[in-house]
């Protein structure tokens, strides 16, 4: 999860993930990051390698904040090591699709909306062979949701914030 200054407050970095056959999350909104390689010695370089590959931008231990919840068997054995950083004005200009066959979009949310109750969606994807209703947060063309919007979630508890997109999904 990456933070930089917007216009009037903080704006978090969303990618929306390239149409790809075989990709569990093809087409979705995640945050920039990636698979360990043999050369990671841990999951910070993980983060900043996979970003700087996908989109760019150039993560340095300086920009680390701190780290989320680590959530475990995301995935088949899959473990996804969410950070925060926050980056200057410098390094948010360099965001840019960099693999246009991983990375359809690159593109910044303030976090204001991210808990605005008016931002606050349902999606209908396919899972368990028929459509389910998602919770999610809708910007423009985008719907953040599923593991990204949980994520946010991680981010919301540490902040001591609710996120509506989910508090809509606790009440049913």
């Amino acid at each position: 999860m990456i933070l930089a200054h917007g216009e009037t407050d903080l704006d978090v970095c969303f990618i929306r993930r390239a149409e790809r056959e075989g990709d569990p999350w093809s087409g979705q909104v995640a945050f920039p990051g990636g698979r360990a390689g043999h050369g990671d010695v841990d999951a910070h370089a993980v983060a900043e390698r996979e970003t700087f590959e996908e989109i760019g931008l150039v993560l340095d231990p300086v920009h680390r904040v701190g780290a989320l919840p680590v959530r475990p068997n995301v995935r088949n054995d899959l473990t996804l090591s969410p950070f925060v950083y926050y980056v200057g004005d410098a390094q948010r200009a360099q965001a840019t699709v960099r693999i246009p066959a991983e990375v359809a979009s690159v593109f910044w949310v303030p976090l204001t909306h991210l808990f605005d109750d008016d931002a606050v969606t349902e999606l209908e994807y396919p899972h368990g062979g028929s459509l389910s209703q998602f919770p999610g947060i809708l910007f423009d063309e985008h719907v953040i949701w599923g593991l990204t919007l949980r994520v946010l979630h991680s981010f919301a508890d540490i902040m001591r914030l609710e996120l509506p997109a989910l508090a809509v999904d606790d009440q049913r």
